[in-house]
């Protein structure tokens, strides 16, 4: 009889509804998972056990007063929070030493949302300060490790949520994803990530977002248990009456446009790794053997896209309210960011969010071409602990007080480690990424490549009915 880790979760869900698990002994199951594999992981930062288990025993007794039908969609289902939202009576380090740390007084709207659907928090995940980059590493805790190869990240912001469901210590978890951060460590993890549409997830988590790039998604083992989760974090249902519903019918033949265009290239040109070219050509034979019609596609993106999107992004550091005496406890890199943000004029920030709406408009004009585009999740496998920072060799020292840093050095790795992920939140356009490649030759060795599949608004449904039809 298979583990309650080894479970999807939407078998852990039925067996949940059904009485044959208890929620409490499912959360004490992966409270058991955490304790045993999060020192080697880094996945949590905060564990809460104590009030998780208070919340399965009470709906444990939810559950012998009303009939099955009338139970939480998410009854007793067990998972965590990024360390950027609020939890009540938890504090929230937002990644940062220089924060004061105090429990939050209230659940954030993403947390509201997925407690009313029977949800029970374990904790709190890994994240980058501020969930600014796109790996999880910080000066408050250990770093997020990739449970493929601990000596690599396991990417960001969202990297110690996905780390915890690779690893089986949650059954899948909620992300946010303002440039990438679900896709990214979904990519590096070997997991199905869905970045929703702008305004189709109510909550969404950030310290403020002049350009709407921030939403709420899945991160997830296959594409059935990240429809699960979406049926709780939208409040309109697709046509196929939810997105699990939708997983039982095939995608129509689409027209696939494939590129490997960023808007990057310009500023800082990149070669992606074999191991890139080598998802996306799996991918292509994957797509091509379920009867989609592949061409190449190239699109044309404004070379002004770096420093608008950049500004748009590092707004919220520069209003982030961090008392001037502990200034000097931030990250090099995010130091670095918020003093430019700072200095910016409000004319300026305003001429980049002009920029970004008219680079939405063309980008679209150009995707609308074809039914979706494709392209690689990464354009490099998942980078070493340490890599972006200069930490030497990715070791243990924490707080990461010998960090190199080079600001700009940093970003620049990061845009050449992931640079297509952040165009799709500025266009508000769904995305997912699927494992499709394994660097080992086989599922689960080597570590996991994938690709990105964007499609159009309205078209989440479709994404996952494509993820399930590869397989996933």
């Amino acid at each position: 009889m298979a583990e309650l880790h080894e479970l999807s979760a939407v078998m852990l869900r039925d067996k949940l509804r059904n009485g044959e698990v208890s929620s409490a002994e499912a959360t004490g199951h992966f409270l058991s998972r955490i304790e045993k594999h999060n020192p080697l992981l880094g996945a949590f930062v905060t564990v809460t056990a104590g009030q998780a288990l208070s919340a399965a025993r009470a709906a444990d007794s939810l559950r012998t007063r009303i009939p099955k039908g009338e139970l939480p969609a998410l009854h007793g289902m067990p998972l965590a929070f990024k360390d950027l939202t609020d939890v009540a009576g938890v504090v929230t380090t937002h990644g940062s030493a220089a924060l004061e740390h105090k429990p939050a007084a209230g659940d954030g709207p993403l947390v509201a949302l997925l407690k009313d659907a029977g949800v029970i928090s374990l904790g709190k995940t890994q994240v980058p300060e501020f969930g600014l980059t796109a790996y999880s590493e910080n000066r408050v805790a250990p770093p997020s490790r990739n449970p493929y190869a601990p000596s690599r990240s396991s990417g960001g912001s969202s990297g110690g949520s996905a780390a915890a469901v690779a690893a089986g210590l949650l059954p899948f978890a909620p992300g946010t994803d303002g440039g990438g951060s679900i896709r990214i460590p979904a990519a590096a993890c070997g997991l199905v990530g869905l970045k929703p549409g702008r305004g189709l997830v109510p909550s969404g988590e950030s310290l403020g977002d002049p350009a709407r790039l921030v939403v709420a998604g899945p991160l997830a083992r296959n594409a059935a248990d990240a429809a699960l989760m979406m049926d709780a974090l939208v409040p309109a249902p697709p046509p196929e009456g939810s997105y699990l519903a939708a997983m039982e019918q095939e995608p129509p033949r689409l027209r696939i446009g494939v590129t490997l265009d960023s808007p990057w290239s310009g500023t800082f040109p990149f070669t992606p790794d074999p191991e890139a070219l080598e998802a996306l050509r799996a991918g292509e034979k994957l797509l091509d053997a379920a009867g989609h019609s592949l061409s190449d596609a190239a699109i044309r993106y404004d070379n002004r896209y770096p420093d608008a999107f950049t500004t748009a992004w590092t707004a919220p550091v520069g209003a982030a309210r961090i008392s001037p005496h502990r200034e000097a406890l931030l990250a090099p890199l995010t130091r670095t960011f918020r003093r430019r943000a700072q200095q910016r004029s409000p004319a300026k920030l305003n001429e980049a969010l002009a920029f970004l709406r008219q680079f939405q408009r063309d980008t679209v004009t150009q995707y609308a071409q074809w039914d979706l585009m494709l392209m690689p999740a990464l354009a490099q496998t998942p980078r070493p602990v340490g890599w972006f920072t200069g930490t030497a060799h990715g070791d243990d020292r924490w707080p990461a007080a010998q960090w190199a840093g080079d600001a700009d050095g940093d970003y620049r790795k990061q845009c050449e480690f992931a640079p297509w992920s952040s165009m799709v939140n500025v266009c508000g356009l769904p995305a997912i990424t699927i494992p499709v490649h394994w660097t080992g030759g086989d599922p689960g060795q080597g570590l996991p490549m994938g690709i990105q599949l964007v499609g159009p608004m309205g078209s989440e449904a479709l994404l996952l009915q494509v993820a399930r039809q590869l397989g996933y």
